[in-house]
């Protein structure tokens, strides 16, 4: 028989508990090596939740030969270094979101994946949920008809004790604010989906709900790969929390993606609906939303490293999607 994968976890933060969850589900082709903190005292209270050896020694777990991918979950100013060390020392990565703190590094990185020739993917896990496949789906396959409008809206909360956390809501540490922290998966499936071939303009505030260095608040009008108009609102100043939502207006139907529950709705009567099971961590608790995406983003991340193929989510659609948040930004600005 084949060998399990060998896996590492890099970074035992809040973001590790749906991988984390994920790999137990997925024992059966992983085997979790090594689960690695900087801090002892995190990797002592991981160690309390799941059953992975723990580490504050990098080096000597890309020195294992038995560790074959790494899975990193560090802040995003640390994707680089910390991604480009796995990278050289022949181990595949998968990368949590955002790519980097900025399009440069983030293309860097994305190089020395090319270069190095391991499979190199990103966590924009909302791609993966049932409701986005069936989505699109129905679009590849001309189901919607021309697309003629789409909306896209995430009306997020985040309290200020959430950007009273060492770095939160910084350039310095996140790169950005609701755009690239929040809102970065549901542009991303919105991306995939219609394509954006041009931003038209936009605003950007930090409200007064919030004392933080980065945005809260973004808006901003788009057109579709097709020249289609299409609308952003993009916020963590929605209290209590509310499922981010697309909208695509097609010439035979059209489809309202709510969360992870989708509703297709056709000019001749037809209707179909996916359900979806669990929250999406709009609120306050960040963490409050199903494992089962995160699974799917690792289930498609080892069986692109079996096959030798690129994952569903390169490097190179990670960083549209980023380059996309910059252009947005940058009209912003050039309004003011």
């Amino acid at each position: 028989m084949t060998r399990k994968l060998g896996i590492a976890v890099i970074g035992l933060g809040p973001a590790s508990l749906p991988h984390s969850k994920s790999l137990l589900d997925l024992a059966g082709r992983a085997d979790v090596r090594w689960a690695v903190s900087r801090s002892a005292d995190r990797a002592e209270r991981y160690a309390a939740q799941f059953p992975f050896p723990t580490t504050t020694d990098l080096d000597a777990v890309l020195a294992d030969p038995l560790v074959d991918a790494m899975i990193v979950l560090t802040p995003p100013s640390s994707h680089l270094d910390v991604s480009a060390r796995c990278l050289e020392a022949g181990k595949h990565v998968l990368v949590e979101k955002p790519l980097e703190l900025t399009s440069a590094r983030g293309r860097r990185l994305v190089d020395v994946a090319r270069r190095t020739g391991r499979v190199f993917g990103v966590v924009l896990q909302h791609r993966f949920r049932p409701a986005s496949l069936r989505l699109k789906a129905a679009l590849d396959a001309g189901e919607l008809g021309s697309i003629e409008a789409a909306f896209l809206s995430v009306p997020w909360w985040r309290p200020q004790s959430y950007y009273d956390e060492a770095g939160r809501g910084t350039l310095a540490r996140d790169g950005g604010g609701v755009l690239l922290t929040q809102a970065v998966h549901s542009l991303d499936l919105f991306r995939s989906l219609v394509g954006v071939s041009r931003v038209v303009a936009a605003q950007v505030r930090t409200t007064a709900l919030h004392q933080m260095e980065t945005e809260d608040y973004v808006s901003a009008l788009l057109e579709t790969g097709n020249a289609a108009p299409a609308t952003l609102v993009a916020t963590t100043a929605a209290y209590p929390g509310y499922p981010e939502r697309i909208e695509i207006t097609g010439t035979t139907g059209f489809a309202s993606l709510i969360g992870g529950r989708l509703r297709l709705a056709f000019l001749d009567g037809r209707e179909e609906v996916v359900e979806a099971e669990g929250s999406t961590g709009s609120g306050a608790n960040i963490m409050d939303f199903p494992h089962d995406a995160h699974r799917a983003v690792i289930t498609d991340f080892l069986d692109a490293i079996e096959q030798g193929r690129d994952p569903v989510v390169t490097g190179e659609e990670a960083l549209a999607s980023q380059r996309l948040i910059d252009e947005i930004l940058m009209a912003a600005r050039h309004r003011g």
